[in-house]
């Protein structure tokens, strides 16, 4: 291949690449609503082991790796953290039960294994796994047992 046409491969690459980047940041909106609900938690290892392993879908408090402004992970991304969000939020107090927190952890349901490679810090060893569940059910109760329930 001659160099000029090299040349224009990587011209119309490097210009894919920028709409990519337009399409995603025009057309996905990165959105951290307030957090509304603050938890009373057992523990600041749980908070933090909580943060490390489930904030970025599960809260609004989500750091946006730099792949998200890249469509079409922009659109994976978003979509996920919606569907996060609407099934158990640590912002707003929604669906927080730890009976049903420490169940999908055991199971490996979460973290999903699809997250774990680009967010190595939420793959917990199985000691942090047990210190989590063990905090999440003090912080939140058992099956049925949402916090501030009686408050």
């Amino acid at each position: 291949m001659s160099r000029k046409v090299v040349l224009s491969i990587v011209g119309i690459l490097a210009v894919l690449f920028v709409v990519l980047v337009l399409v995603g940041n025009v057309a996905v909106a990165h959105t951290n609503p307030p957090v509304s609900y603050q938890i009373q938690w057992d523990s600041p290892q749980t908070e933090q082991l909580a943060r490390r392993a489930c904030f970025d879908c599960h809260s609004n408090e989500t750091s946006y790796p730099w792949y998200s402004y890249v469509a079409p992970m922009s659109f994976l991304v978003m979509n996920d953290v919606n569907k996060g969000r609407e099934a158990m939020n640590f912002s707003t107090g929604l669906e927080l039960e730890g009976g049903d927190m420490a169940d999908e952890i055991r199971e490996g349901a979460m973290p999903p294994p699809i997250y774990l490679p680009l967010h190595p810090e939420a793959n917990l060893t199985a000691a942090e796994r047990e210190q989590l569940i063990a905090g999440l059910i003090a912080t939140f109760g058992g099956e049925g047992g949402e916090q501030g329930e009686d408050d």
